[in-house]
């Protein structure tokens, strides 16, 4: 134990002792290892050798160890001067083993009978630290022993080539009479080899074979990593399928520590080719296992250490072609390390695949070249189709899921997603280049990819190889540099797949030349661009009718050293350059292809030693847009009512396209109002009478709409950013303005149109982008965001925008409608349900039973069993919810900026849990914003308003079968408890919110729940009652630490709503559990400041009580009283009690204001259906629960009980169970009973 010892001589002194006096030396390993197990307890010489009584003396040793809970051990300890304990204990086992070995005393003496009798018996403790110490110690002498029988083993085959040796020589009359002494050392060794087996077979069977399945990771993996170490040093042994087996069986172990080291030890067991033909059978029984962690293992360090496995295991060529594929499609996998891990393996499949190709044929260096590109591009279409094959079997699923009524909302989803993505953005093509940068050579060789590249594939001779001609003929080459080869022939995907590359591969390698050394990183550059000024336009020639490859070949301008033209003095070439970029532009209507021209456009414009040019270029580029754009609509007076055809609406959305895509990076304002002195119409009169089309609802035109929406609002954005701040402006300015204010006002009144207007008959993705635009308008003009950090005015304050109360709430209808459309999307995704069985009825009767779920045909959205897998979505699901989450973010930021009321965040945290994780994820920006409206803004009772009603809100999702149960709603109310209180340092509260809005949330709550009880108590509706009683789940995390009085008034005012609803609360009745578990948490907070004053050690502990932290774990105490329900703290003194009978039922003038808005159902009425989403609020109390109409508590916050008699405090009285299940007569007419509590 004392780690300065030398290890060496301490195992000397021992085996001395051992020799001298082999019980008490004995006694003292034994005591070694009782106290690496953290027992102070000992053992002597007599006690050491009793091997019968061993299991009641350790029995005796743990007894003081059960009483704590996780006794500190050094294994496990953090301490400083154990730091090096599992080492030095490996390496001081190891020195005893082996010196005892050479010394003889392994085989004579009784150490290792005793070190097993003891060690086994310690490993099957029932405490973990003599079962974790036992097992390292016994696995170490294991380890050591094997090395030791490998020593001997290796003896033995020497001492028998001796042997064989000397009978040869005296079978030849050679012999020198050593036979007998051969024998003799051949009988020694066996015996040893017998003794070591039968010692290594007793560890093997007494600890790990039991320990490797044991309850604690940490073991299980100490037993897998040993069995790694056997592997390594005694193979002839343990090479074998009856230790393999273990191995195989942890790589399913749910710990990753455990399959991490399983795999390690795997790593060992490959790089042994002497044994191969024993692995075979465990190779072909786990190879499966192997592939599937490899491709889907949660952890990443395990992936990788698969991967190097199953590529020592292809070596041998043991793994079929389909399992190398699989194993290869990881080179387009996610993870960096995943892919850098297979590229090796890649290697070497890319390498068998040339060395097939050019089996033999002759070929030059370069056709070698050419062969290795072939191939690289052979194989990643190879594994590209493999890979889309496997995710197109779920996205032909998913279409025709959504294939009724759609139309051509797919196409119209598609390029709404693109048109967001950026150049930047790399594909799989990419990340495979990434990864193999390093590995393969025709990856990496950037020349070679664009010479074949620059040869057309596509005509062959009378010989079999192409005239070489490029399909655009400007040049002409020797047949001889030219001539396509079959080797090397690319097909069509093959050629797409390599255009890729080539820009991935420029893109890697100028990427490089910038961190290079300074005169190197010009070389390379300048070398890529003199070659790209050559080959770049002859690219453009063969691809500028493939909208796919031409989007790619736009990107390689980027790349270029634009500087290098001047340079050259080929400025013919720039202009050249220019005038291809801009055809693409103006020819194309992809809009791919527009956002990648107009990168490159904006590539030249960054050049400005080039800037003569390039201002004559842009400039034909505007002029040549002006001109197709009206010319698209000559002849036509009313384009606002005028009949386009099919043809002209296709150009007229191109045209929209390109304007939107250029006016995205650049200021066009001047040229969107140029009118040329009043001789014609400019481009925002047109561009306005197009959007006016959008009342029309055309489906075909619906691109077009959107379009020239994103191009007025890019105008109006552009012109509010050349808005001055001056105190007094000019009169230019102050045109300037007024010209912005009407052309935004003229705008925002056809975005409230078709976004929330209640005439429209606008197409939905029409309607989606007015939305948009509308919220991104009002967030820039928003008169609450007028001033900088630094107490500046925007620009912007001298226009502000304000969004009337009507249109915010229409605005919610629109996001509302637009989640219930999401909902059902994600509900067609699912597998149709089976229909309920016909005895759910019969099974509602039982009040006792747990709560039972609504039918499944009537769930629409469900979060466990039916919840939708969003781990890996299909491609069509990915763009629906990249949409969607556009339209909720838009949302959240202006209710963030102050443009949308806080208020109408209810209709986003109402669903939360519901629609997947990113939903999540706004859900919980809106918590912030909340919580920062309640403290720093000082309105409460906005806060108060938002938490009522997206709580009523979610469960009445569950109450009408719109999600399976509670757990979305009890989520969200633990979440929305955390915007009561503002957290700082080590979750300290910095702030709070006061306690009588807390009462507020939990009155307002209670009165909503209890409408509901009464109207499924009137209709004797139980499923429906039962489900209602798991709301008090969702108001148990609300009861942020509350003082007595406020968790008082919370208590009378749930009594008087239970009285009221005219329900039992039965004190032993399962389903009223929620209820309880409620109750008791308000009797916590009720006794936590009235504990009554004693004298001695119990007021001390009275005092403790009550200075408890106001911050204890609520969910614990709520699942102490579910276990049960009958543990309840008692009082401190008796209680006089009074029985009360509820007042006869009143009058309906009398009844409750709130008493209108319950829905009354018939007995066990199925859920009703939903109703379709509705794209507007008619007024604010259309919703389920609103600040205007909820009943407030009286002034001093206390309500009064309709019960006679003065009583603040109610609780039922315990009944038995028989009494739970009665006729309604019955029940009705059964007395509540009660408890008072009487106040000093």
């Amino acid at each position: 134990m004392n780690p300065s010892a030398a290890l060496q001589s301490t195992a000397e002194d021992f085996l001395e002792s051992l020799t001298q006096s082999p019980g008490a030396a004995q006694a003292e390993l034994i005591n070694c290892i009782l106290r690496a197990c953290g027992c102070n307890d000992s053992v002597d010489a007599d006690e050491v050798m009793d091997y019968d009584g061993v299991v009641d003396t350790l029995d005796t040793f743990t007894e003081s160890l059960k009483q704590e809970n996780s006794p500190i051990y050094p294994l496990t300890s953090k301490l400083a001067v154990f730091k090096k304990f599992r080492k030095s204990i490996s390496e001081f086992i190891e020195r005893i083993i082996a010196s005892s070995a050479e010394l003889g005393s392994l085989y004579s003496s009784d150490m290792m009978a005793t070190l097993q009798t003891w060690v086994i018996a310690m490993s099957s403790s029932n405490i973990r630290s003599f079962r974790h110490t036992a097992t390292v110690v016994a696995l170490e002498v294991e380890t050591a022993l094997c090395d030791v029988a490998a020593a001997v083993e290796k003896e033995a085959e020497i001492v028998g080539r001796q042997r064989e040796g000397e009978r040869k020589r005296k079978a030849s009359g050679k012999g020198s009479g050593k036979e007998k002494e051969f024998d003799k050392k051949a009988a020694e060794v066996r015996e040893r080899r017998t003794k070591l087996a039968e010692f290594i077979k007793e560890f093997v069977d007494g600890v790990f074979v039991h320990r490797y399945r044991d309850l604690d990771p940490n073991i299980r993996a100490e037993c897998v990593r040993a069995m790694g170490s056997w592997f390594k040093k005694y193979p002839a042994h343990f090479l074998d399928g009856s230790y393999l087996r273990y191995v195989g069986w942890v790589l399913s172990d749910a710990s990753t520590q455990v399959r991490l080291e399983a795999v390690k030890s795997l790593s060992n067991v490959y790089r042994q080719g002497d044994f191969l033909s024993s692995l075979n059978h465990f190779t072909e029984r786990f190879k499966p296992r192997l592939i599937e962690m490899a491709t889907g293992d949660t952890e990443l360090a395990v992936r990788v250490a698969v991967i190097q496995v199953l590529g020592a295991i292809d070596e041998h060529s043991l793994l079929e072609e389909d399992e190398r594929e699989k194993l290869c499609l990881l080179i387009f996998d996610e993870e960096v390390k995943v892919r850098k891990a297979v590229s090796q393996f890649v290697k070497g499949v890319w390498e068998e695949s040339v060395e097939t190709r050019l089996l033999g044929k002759k070929s030059t260096e370069k056709d070698k070249e050419r062969a290795g590109v072939k191939g690289l591009a052979t194989l990643l279409v190879k594994w590209g189709k493999a890979l889309d094959k496997a995710e197109s079997d779920d996205e032909v699923v998913d279409n025709q899921s959504l294939s009724s009524g759609e139309g051509s909302s797919r196409p119209q989803k598609h390029s709404q997603v693109i048109s967001l993505i950026g150049p930047s953005q790399k594909g799989r093509t990419a990340l495979a280049v990434d990864a193999l940068w390093s590995e393969v050579d025709a990856v990496s060789d950037w020349n070679s990819l664009l010479d074949i590249l620059l040869l057309d594939h596509s005509a062959v001779s009378d010989e079999g190889t192409s005239s070489g001609r490029s399909r655009g003929g400007r040049t002409k080459q020797p047949v001889e540099e030219s001539a396509v080869n079959d080797i090397w022939r690319l097909e069509e995907e093959e050629e797409s797949l390599l255009l890729e590359t080539l820009i991935a591969a420029l893109s890697r390698a100028r990427a490089e030349a910038t961190g290079a050394k300074k005169g190197e990183d010009e070389t390379i550059i300048s070398d890529m661009t003199r070659a790209l000024i050559k080959g770049l336009p002859r690219l453009f020639v063969k691809y500028q009718t493939d909208d796919i490859r031409i989007a790619h070949v736009l990107l390689i301008p980027t790349l270029m050293n634009l500087d290098m033209y001047l340079e050259m003095r080929m400025m013919t070439a720039y202009a050249s350059l220019w005038d291809d970029v801009t055809k693409q532009f103006l020819s194309h209507s992809s809009l791919t292809v527009l956002k990648h021209s107009v990168v490159a456009i904006c590539h030249f414009l960054s050049a400005t030693s080039l800037v003569n040019t390039n201002s004559t270029k842009i400039l034909e580029v505007e002029e040549e847009l002006s001109s197709s754009l009206r010319d698209a609509v000559a002849g036509r007076e009313e384009i606002e009512v005028a009949s386009f055809t099919e043809d002209e609406v296709l150009s007229l959305s191109a045209i929209c396209a390109r304007l939107a895509t250029l006016a995205g990076t650049r200021d066009m304002t001047a040229w969107t109002e140029e009118d040329e002195g009043g001789k014609q119409s400019n481009a925002w009169d047109i561009m306005m009478a197009l959007v006016e089309r959008g009342r029309l609802g055309y489906r075909e035109e619906e691109q077009m709409i959107e379009q020239a929406l994103n191009v007025v609002n890019l105008h109006v954005i552009w012109k509010a950013r050349g808005l001055t701040a001056a105190v007094e402006p000019s009169a230019d300015e102050i045109q300037q303005r007024d010209s912005l204010k009407e052309q935004r006002d003229s705008l925002v009144e056809k975005l409230v149109e078709y976004a929330v207007g209640t005439q429209s008959n606008t197409a939905e993705g029409v309607k989606r982008a007015a939305f948009q635009i509308l919220m991104n308008l009002h967030v820039l003009f928003c008169p609450t965001e007028t001033v900088d950090p630094d107490g500046a005015t925007f620009p912007v304050a001298s226009v502000p925008l304000i969004l009337d109360d009507e249109i915010q709430y229409r605005c919610a209808g629109f996001i509302q409608a637009e989640i219930e459309r999401y909902a059902e999307e994600l509900n067609e995704l699912k597998p149709r349900p089976a229909k309920a069985s016909d005895d759910e009825n019969s099974a509602s009767e039982d009040d006792d039973a747990s709560p039972v779920k609504p039918a499944k045909s009537k769930v629409k959205t469900t979060r466990k069993e039916d919840a939708i897998d969003f781990s890996k979505p299909s491609r069509s699901h990915l763009e629906r919810e990249y949409i969607f989450v556009g339209v909720i973010s838009t949302f959240l930021r202006a209710i963030r900026a102050g443009a949308i009321n806080v208020r109408h965040g209810a209709v986003l945290l109402a669903h939360y849990g519901r629609l997947g994780w990113t939903f999540d994820e706004c859900s919980k920006v809106m918590v912030d914003v909340l919580r920062e409206e309640g403290m720093y803004n000082q309105n409460p009772d906005t806060l108060v308003a938002v938490i009522s009603q997206a709580i009523s809100e979610a469960f009445t999702l569950v109450l009408d079968s719109y999600v399976a149960d509670e757990t979305n709603t009890v989520a969200l109310a633990k979440l929305l408890a955390s915007s009561f209180s503002i957290r700082g340092a080590q979750l300290s509260i910095v702030r709070r919110i006061e306690s009588q809005y807390i009462v507020q949330v939990h009155t307002t709550l209670l009165t909503w729940i209890g409408k509901r009880l009464a109207a499924y108590e009137k209709n004797n509706n139980k499923r429906s009652r039962k489900t209602a009683i798991l709301f008090f789940k969702a108001l148990t995390p609300l009861l942020t630490p509350l003082d007595s009085r406020e968790a008082l008034k919370i208590k009378a005012h749930m009594d008087q709503v239970l009285a009221s609803a005219k329900v039992e609360v039965l004190a032993t009745s399962k389903q009223w559990e929620p209820q309880r578990a409620y109750e008791k948490k308000l009797g916590n907070a009720m006794s936590k400041d009235k504990v009554p004053k004693t004298k001695g050690r119990k007021g001390k502990a009275s005092k403790d009580a009550a200075a408890a932290s106001s911050e204890e774990d609520e969910e614990s105490e709520i699942e102490d009283l579910l276990e049960d329900p009958s543990k309840a703290a008692p009082p401190s003194r008796p209680k006089p009690r009074a029985v009360y009978r509820p007042a006869p039922p009143e009058d309906s003038e009398t009844q409750t204001d709130m008493e209108d808005e319950v829905v009354l159902e018939p007995t066990n009425a199925t859920p009703k259906s939903r109703p379709r989403p509705k794209a507007t609020y008619k007024t604010p109390k259309s919703s389920s629960i609103s600040p205007e109409k909820v009943s407030r508590p009286a002034a001093n916050g206390t309500p009064r009980p309709k019960t006679p008699g003065k009583r603040s405090r109610a609780v039922e009285e315990e009944r038995s169970a028989s009494d739970e299940e009665d006729s309604p007569a019955e029940t009705k007419a059964t007395p509540i009973h009660v408890r008072k509590r009487v106040r000093h």
